[in-house]
């Protein structure tokens, strides 16, 4: 593996971090707290009374603060990928990295709250099904096109290396 390929890998993880933690927070911020579509656990306590509905904000919440920290590690990466020697920025890299780990939050959390645990749906109701569906659509969508843009990048530091000559 080419120097150039190997200082690209630390930014597609850490673009993949923020992505996975800025998808956790696109969730929480707009189908939990603005949307009000659902909560974490609102398929298994649904927030009828105040208790309930206190019980399932907390989970919002700890939902919220895991998202965060994951996006903040991913900052922290950033950082240091941008500190080492060799280290070549890319926004193609960057990105994709960030648009595959928010698709692979998408599915990931859609998957296991949505279908296998049934903790909560994207939107209950009579298009339920669809709204799941759709989820999970756009989170496939979202890290096929990340990992291409990733694939992408690589492949341009190998071509460029391969015209460079050796080192």
């Amino acid at each position: 593996m080419t120097n150039r390929r190997r200082a690209i890998k630390p930014l597609l993880a850490a673009g993949a971090l923020v992505g996975c933690g800025l998808g956790a927070l696109f969730d929480g911020i707009v189908f939990h707290h603005v949307l009000q579509w659902h909560n974490m656990l609102s398929s298994v306590h649904p927030p009828v009374d105040l208790p309930w509905m206190k019980y399932n904000m907390l989970w919002d919440g700890v939902f919220d603060a895991a998202g965060w920290l994951i996006t903040a590690i991913g900052i922290a990466q950033l950082v240091i990928a941008g500190d080492k020697d060799g280290a070549r920025w890319s926004r193609t890299a960057v990105v994709g990295g960030g648009l595959a780990g928010w698709g692979f939050f998408n599915v990931v959390e859609g998957l296991v709250n949505h279908h296998w645990l049934g903790l909560h749906h994207v939107h209950p109701g009579e298009l339920q099904p669809a709204w799941d569906f759709a989820f999970l659509a756009w989170g496939a969508a979202m890290l096929v096109v990340g990992v291409l843009l990733g694939r992408r990048d690589v492949k341009g530091h190998d071509e460029q290396v391969a015209s460079d000559g050796p080192g």
